[in-house]
């Protein structure tokens, strides 16, 4: 072959190569346009812009006198990146910083931070850990410290912002407030009321600028709504009275765990709901609702017993019956009193004395033709369903029937009686008991009362009536007057009081609930009861579960309770005189107060005191008869009076009324004035009050 045609040749070649791989080009160039186009400018897309989650405000929970029972803030992580800061604005400003943070944190001394941000800058660090769940104001002062103070492009400041839930009380209520956390399960009200408290998230797009800076996208910004508050029934003041209480008996006798519900008798408002459970260290704390936990409620579900028999026109309170000296044997099984010895009594002593024969016999005795007839009553007030509070986690209860598998003919019936082979929960009793208080109106328990948003409450929920009447009144009469002798003669006298009249039923009851069984010995005492007596403002519950060979009667564990609650309930709420904290109702006698108050007080309770002048002090000795003795100390007008140991409102009332000017340091009773009692008055004087 000539070296032309050899060199036409290779041309040719060339050039039908290159029209090979122009035309594969070309169909590449289609394909990516065609088939791969759409990916490739999503991902080009995802390169250069995002969308960034704004996240919307929780709402806060109160309590119903606004107290802020939980509330979420802002908190800040932050990180180093030392590999952006130049070594000249390293160098000339790490020991100020040092300085800076030492001074901050108290945690280290300045030598210590310098040494550790040298071995970072020297490693270079970019993800560097400086300080995690700093509160705003710390925040803010750290981010304004030489270096840092130049942002993260330059001065490497990284800040992570997030919301923190806290519950200002701690233990109060905690339980029931619940705990709201982001990536685990939330319980509570925080649980039941999330998509109110929640809100819903926003959202922006952003592109990416020159330098890596990303810069939000005009028109696309959607702005969270903020979650709204919820405002609960919760009294706190009266929560933390139910909590020191109860703490203190589980403490006292060493028991597994306990529950108080104090219910507003007129609406069933939850006013206070305490769980106390014993930890590992041998401490006690709310770590589950026991209040919403069926078991077998013992004696006093005698009161349901009594109900059923009362309206079916079976018995009155008065009438006989037979205790059998204490035993009794349903088939081969047998049930026994506490109290042997007992033969013929009334039906109310009985009922005072906790009888398990009496009412294993009389229930046994009455239905055994149609149980169901018994059934139904116990149906009427609402124990075989959930009691709809407005918490998650609520058990299902267990009312039997002749249709239940378990049902036995010859002892399902004596046993249901007095208290087992029925599964409620403690809050089911006290809406029975509430009911009683409540002239038989029986009321829905409930924990939130409304919903608020930005200031305005836009929901209210108001109380909610289950059933009218579960009976005559002939029918809560005669209840009321077995669970007032019960406080009179019966095992509930621990509960009474000089100032108010109380009624209620203790309950015992042995524990076989999955966890343990008869045989461990493991017993529960309970009371259950309202007051005052002659016009009920509230209802409480008390339960606590001891340990073997412990402390469990009702009258014992769970009736000091009540009173103590009841004591302070009373004082602060009813009869117009807050009893200090740890002190008891029998050193309340002594309180100095306006000899009118007194009157005001005493009146309703049957208490005969006649008060000759509204401007004079006195002290409140003895109660003796139903007549009050009460030593009385004159204000002539003419020297200073003792106010000491008296409340603000009386004691402003005294001295402003003759001509004293009065200026209050604390809280409290009056403990200390700046001017001794009997010094000339002079008008216009100022005297300072130190509460206490």
């Amino acid at each position: 072959m000539s070296i032309k045609k050899d060199i036409r040749f290779r041309t040719y070649l060339a050039f039908t190569m290159m029209l090979f791989f122009a035309f594969a080009i070309v169909v590449r160039i289609i394909y990516i346009q065609t088939v791969k186009g759409d990916e490739l400018r999503a991902d080009s897309k995802k390169a250069h812009s995002t969308t960034e989650i704004l996240p919307a405000e929780r709402g806060n929970v109160f309590s119903e006198d606004g107290q802020l029972l939980s509330s979420s803030h802002p908190v800040f992580d932050v990180f180093v990146d030392f590999k952006t800061i130049k070594p000249e604005l390293f160098n000339d400003n790490v020991s100020i910083l040092a300085d800076s943070m030492a001074a901050l944190f108290q945690d280290k001394s300045a030598q210590v931070y310098e040494a550790a941000f040298r071995k970072a800058y020297k490693e270079q660090k970019q993800y560097y850990s400086l300080k995690k769940n700093l509160p705003y104001y710390e925040f803010q002062r750290l981010r304004a410290f030489p270096i840092f103070n130049k942002g993260e492009r330059r001065g490497g400041f990284i800040v992570d912002a997030r919301s923190k839930r806290e519950n200002p009380f701690g233990i109060l209520a905690y339980r029931t407030i619940g705990l709201w956390r982001k990536e685990a399960p939330s319980v509570g009200l925080e649980n039941a009321y999330d998509t109110v408290l929640a809100g819903k998230e926003g959202s922006r797009s952003l592109r990416k600028a020159a330098g890596n800076v990303w810069i939000p996208v005009k028109g696309s910004e959607f702005a969270p709504i903020n979650g709204r508050d919820i405002v609960t029934t919760i009294d706190i003041e009266i929560q933390e009275v139910a909590e020191n209480a109860l703490m203190a008996t589980l403490e006292q006798y060493k028991c597994q765990w306990g529950t108080v519900i104090v219910m507003e008798t007129a609406t069933g408002k939850i006013k206070a709901l305490v769980n106390l459970g014993k930890q590992k260290d041998g401490t006690y704390w709310e770590d589950k609702n026991y209040a919403l936990e069926k078991n077998e409620p013992g004696s006093t579900f005698k009161l349901m017993s009594l109900y059923a028999l009362l309206e079916e026109g079976k018995i009155k309170v008065e009438d006989m019956t037979n205790a059998f000296g204490g035993v009794k044997y349903f088939g081969k099984q047998r049930v026994r009193d506490d109290h042997l010895g007992m033969g013929a009594i009334s039906v109310k002593n009985a009922f005072a004395k906790s009888s398990n024969v009496v009412f294993a016999n009389l229930v046994a005795t009455h239905f055994k033709n149609d149980p169901m007839q018994y059934i139904k009553r116990l149906q009427k007030l609402h124990l075989h369903e959930k009691t709809g509070l407005d918490l998650k986690g609520e058990t299902t209860p267990l009312i039997k029937t002749t249709n239940s598998k378990s049902w036995n003919s010859v002892t399902s019936l004596p046993w249901i009686g007095y208290g087992y082979e029925s599964l409620i929960t403690p809050l089911h009793t006290c809406m029975v008991y509430n009911a009683v208080a409540n002239n038989g109106k029986l009321m829905k328990p409930y924990l939130v009362s409304e919903i608020v948003e930005n200031g305005q409450v836009i929901r209210k929920i108001d109380p909610v009536v289950l059933e009218e009447k579960i009976g005559s009144p002939e029918t809560i009469r005669q209840m009321r007057e077995a669970m007032r002798e019960v406080v009179i003669s019966g095992t509930g006298k621990r509960v009474q009081s000089p100032y108010y009249n109380a009624a209620g039923k203790t309950g015992t009851a042995q524990v076989a609930d999955g966890t343990v069984s008869y045989a461990d010995g493991v017993k529960q005492g309970s009371f259950v009861g309202f007051f005052p007596y002659e016009n009920p403002k509230y209802t409480i519950a008390v339960l606590v579960r001891s340990i073997p060979g412990g402390a469990y009667y009702g009258g014992v564990v769970a009736a000091p309770v009540f009173r103590i609650i009841a004591d302070k309930l009373y004082g602060a709420h009813i009869g117009g005189y807050k009893i200090p904290k740890n002190q008891s109702s029998s050193e309340w006698i002594a309180k100095r107060s306006l000899t009118q108050s007194y009157a005001n007080v005493l009146g309703p309770l049957g208490v005969q005191y006649h008060a000759d002048t509204d401007f004079s002090i006195g002290s409140l000795e003895s109660i003796l008869q139903s007549k009050a003795q009460v030593s009385v100390q004159a204000v002539n007008g003419q020297s200073v009076p003792n106010v000491v140991g008296m409340g603000l409102k009386d004691a402003l009332y005294i001295l402003e009324n003759t001509g004293l000017k009065v200026k209050v340091q604390g809280f409290g009773t009056v403990v200390q004035q700046s001017i001794q009692p009997g010094t000339t008055l002079k008008q216009g004087t100022i005297i300072t009050l130190q509460l206490g």
